[in-house]
């Protein structure tokens, strides 16, 4: 290899290293990512760009000044909820006139539970003689970005199922009216892997009991168990049961399954 493919090389893995590499990254998932935080007619409007690496999260916030004035001191001021703590208070800025500023946030992630990041921007500006503050929009943390398929044994899962004190129970309400394909939506919406054999999924006789895994990236297991029955009318009922050694786990995995199984999409 030569000096320049050394060095594109090592830059490659440099940029693996800090996730700057994602597979399925496009222009639209970037989009997903991309928050308002405040609303047009604010005097300062501001969005953020979220990337998740892991047990960190980093805010690249873009803020404005919308307003005809220099803005002094300002300040973005974050707080979060669940556990979830910010490294260091963002530095003040001053701000000219329809100007705009990227101030980075880096947040360290302990534990896969679905946290909030909430906060303001204050800032002075020399008509008013006290600080304006604008509230911006919170920030949920998906717990999809910290949870991937895993695979383990039957046995291994029974023995996890029996010793796993947090148990969360879903009911069924959805309009896929096939229960083939409603697995298949509960497994894409919640990033697990079927651990049930194809071949006991394939009989129609409107039963169908699933179990599904998944580990976190802290090292957390997450138990699905998925019990359905077609009804005489054609609609779906049942129970997804969640279970896990953790809250966080079964209370957030929960509600990304009562938000996601309703539709097909």
């Amino acid at each position: 290899m030569s000096q320049l493919e050394l060095e594109d090389e090592v830059q490659d893995d440099l940029k693996r290293a800090t996730g700057e590499f994602v597979k399925d990254e496009n222009d639209a998932n970037k989009l997903s990512r991309v928050l308002q935080l405040t609303g047009f007619s604010d005097p300062v409007y501001a969005e953020a760009y979220v990337t998740v690496h892991h047990y960190d999260i980093v805010l690249d916030v873009t803020v404005i000044n919308r307003t005809k004035e220099t803005l002094q001191n300002l300040c973005l001021e974050l707080a979060t909820m669940g556990d979830l703590k910010l490294v260091e208070r963002p530095q003040n800025y001053t701000l000219a006139t329809e100007s705009s500023k990227q101030i980075k946030a880096n947040i360290k992630v302990s534990s896969t539970e679905t946290g909030v990041i909430f906060g303001n921007i204050v800032y002075e500006s020399s008509n008013v003689l006290e600080r304006t503050v604008v509230v911006l929009n919170d920030i949920h943390i998906d717990i999809m970005d910290y949870i991937s398929p895993a695979v383990c044994s039957e046995a291994a899962f029974r023995t996890m199922w029996a010793e796993f004190e947090w148990e969360n129970k879903v009911a069924v309400n959805t309009v896929i009216q096939d229960e083939k394909g409603f697995l298949d939506h509960i497994i894409k919406s919640t990033n697990m892997k079927c651990l049930t054999a194809p071949s006991a999924l394939e009989n129609e006789c409107g039963f169908l009991a699933a179990n599904l895994y998944a580990k976190s990236v802290f090292g957390e297991d997450a138990l699905v168990n998925l019990s359905i029955e077609k009804q005489s009318d054609g609609k779906l009922s049942g129970y997804i049961r969640i279970r896990s050694k953790t809250q966080g786990i079964a209370l957030s995995l929960g509600d990304k399954i009562t938000l996601k199984q309703k539709g097909g999409n």
